[in-house]
C-alpha cells in the first residue's frame, strides 16, 4: 500500500528530517509540507503550501482532502515566548489542524512530535510540561484510526539536517562527539532518521503503544523495511 502523508515543521530539524525519510520511502507517494516559508526543495512527490499564520488553517481546509497521514513536528520552544504565544502554538494551532485533518480524512493516523517531560496529568508545576500534556490528551480522545506521540529527549541530526540557530548549531558539533556512544544507550539519545522511519511505521501498522520515548522510537525504526 502506498500512503499520502502531511508534514508540518518541515523547516525544522526534525520535520526535516521526517520529509527526507518520506521522500526517500518508497511506501510514500504523495508528501505536502505546511510552512510558514517555504523549504526550497523540489521534488516528483513533494507539493509545499505557505501559510504564514497557523491560525488561519481554515484558508487550506479544502487542501488537506485525501491524506492517509499527517505528522505534525511544528512547535516552538517555550524560551523567550510568552505563556499564551506557547499555548496558542503547542495547543490551539495543533488542535485546530488535527481537528481540521480528522474531518476531512476520518480514516487516518496522526502523530505529534511533543517532547521528554511531558505532563500527562496537566497539573504539574512546568507551564511547556501541562501544556504539551494537555495536547496530547486532547488528540488521543479524537476519533483517529490511529494517532501516536512522540516525546524523544536528546535527537541528533543526520543526513545534513540541522538547526537554523547558530549556538544550537555548535552545540551539536559538540555533542555529536558523545553521541557516537549515546546512540548505544537507545534510552538516551535517537536521531532524525529514526524519528522518520518509527514515524512511516505508524502508518503501516498499528503498535501496541501510544506514547513513544526515545527507546521506543529506535526499537521501532530498527523494524523500518
Amino acid at each position: 500500500m502506498k500512503y499520502k502523508v502531511i508534514i508540518t515543521g518541515s523547516t525544522g530539524m526534525v520535520g526535516k528530517g521526517i520529509l527526507i525519510e518520506c521522500l526517500e520511502c518508497d511506501l510514500i507517494e504523495n508528501v505536502l509540507v505546511i510552512n510558514r516559508s517555504s523549504i526550497n526543495m523540489n521534488h516528483p512527490k513533494l507539493t509545499e503550501i505557505i501559510l504564514e499564520d497557523f491560525n488561519n488553517l481554515e484558508e487550506i481546509r479544502d487542501e488537506l482532502v485525501g491524506y492517509d497521514g499527517c505528522f505534525h513536528s511544528m512547535g516552538v520552544s517555550s524560551l523567550g515566548v510568552s505563556k499564551d504565544v506557547y499555548e496558542n502554538i503547542t495547543y490551539d494551532v495543533t488542535i485546530k489542524l488535527a481537528k481540521l485533518f480528522l474531518e476531512k480524512n476520518p480514516n487516518s493516523t496522526f502523530t505529534y512530535v511533543t517532547g521528554a517531560g511531558t505532563d500527562s496529568t496537566e497539573s504539574g508545576k512546568i507551564h511547556w510540561a501541562r501544556i504539551k500534556g494537555k495536547t496530547e490528551n486532547e488528540l488521543l480522545r479524537m476519533p483517529f484510526k490511529k494517532s501516536y506521540m512522540f516525546r524523544p529527549g536528546y535527537i541528533h541530526p543526520m543526513k545534513a539536517v540541522g538547526s537554523r540557530t547558530l549556538w544550537i548549531q555548535l552545540l551539536y558539533k559538540i555533542i555529536g562527539v558523545l553521541y557516537v556512544f549515546l546512540k548505544y544507550f537507545p534510552s538516551s539519545a535517537t536521531n532524525t532518521v529514526n524519528i522518520g522511519k518509527a514515524m512511516i511505521c505508524c502508518l503501516d501498522r498499528k503498535l501496541d503503544i501510544v506514547i513513544l520515548n526515545n527507546k521506543d522510537i529506535n526499537e521501532i525504526a530498527s523494524t523500518y523495511r
